[in-house]
């Protein structure tokens, strides 16, 4: 997608976001709000871009890319502190974006969670801006400090829904707040084992799919169709990769709550603005 169309896309976006906010808004005539330069599609535009642009740091991107060679593009253009101060206006608008490019139910669902780590385990008690927020989890990988991205995707590889917790919250927690409009399977591994929950969303109609413990009693077998099912469950591992590694969702230099959850909500929609998603389709083919 050119810079241009996401440019028109947000901003057509932005137009029927702001009339609506403005109508559900109490209008105080003694309050002035001070506005940015940027317009709030150029803000949005500006942070997606980087998401998709393969920099690692936002500051080296907007220093060396955007300042340069896009000052045509964005004639009112701000220094770079100054955008990291207005930067969290977008947050709610970010949100609601999402819902409008997230992918829908397909039958087939898969659940997963990854880490997200705000510091490293030696200067936890140092650590101040997610104090009382962030919290130690532990992971495949071991200990963490830091929140989880509790994310539910479909056969295409198109994330349907999201939620962010402290670390230490078990993801079989969440899950069904994050499938309350799904039916028919969904795939998830051993920590969503919970009969409970099983039972609960055989209720409403979606099935739990997860490998069997070694130490189950009475586990029934699983049909051929089903073990191929659970076969492609490592297609939500690709998109937690690509999360991370081509869009940036987790670093540990965040200096606001706000800008923390914008990084996150940008990188869930530079991923959801991507054509070329791995599908189960791809897995075979790999």
């Amino acid at each position: 997608m050119a810079h241009t169309e996401l440019f028109c896309i947000l901003d057509d976006f932005c137009n029927i976001f702001n009339e609506s906010l403005e109508k559900s808004l109490i209008s105080d005539q003694n309050h002035s709000t001070q506005k940015s330069a940027l317009s709030l599609s150029e803000v949005m535009t500006i942070v997606i871009l980087f998401h998709k642009s393969g920099y690692r740091f936002f500051k080296y991107f907007y220093c060396h890319m955007v300042i340069p060679f896009w000052k045509s593009a964005f004639p009112k253009l701000l220094s770079y502190n100054r955008f990291i101060e207005i930067m969290s206006r977008c947050l709610q608008a970010l949100s609601c974006f999402f819902h409008q490019v997230k992918g829908m139910d397909t039958g087939i669902s898969i659940i997963d969670s990854t880490k997200l780590v705000v510091c490293h385990n030696l200067r936890i008690k140092r650590h101040r801006v997610f104090k009382g927020l962030a919290n130690r989890g532990k992971s495949s990988t071991g200990w963490f400090y830091g929140f989880k991205l509790h994310i539910v995707i479909n056969s295409l590889g198109e994330i349907i829904n999201l939620k962010v917790t402290s670390g230490n919250v078990h993801d079989v927690a969440v899950m069904e707040a994050l499938t309350l409009e799904l039916k028919g399977i969904l795939l998830g591994d051993k920590g969503y084992l919970s009969k409970t929950k099983v039972e609960a969303l055989a209720a409403r109609g979606l099935k739990l799919l997860t490998p069997s413990r070694k130490n189950m009693k009475h586990a029934q077998p699983k049909a051929s169709h089903e073990k191929e099912l659970l076969s492609r469950r490592g297609l939500i591992e690709t998109v937690n990769d690509q999360l991370k590694n081509l869009h940036q969702v987790e670093h540990s230099r965040h200096r606001s709550v706000n800008n923390f959850m914008v990084n996150i909500m940008a990188a869930v929609v530079a991923y959801c603005l991507n054509p070329n998603k791995p599908t189960f389709k791809n897995l075979i083919a790999n």
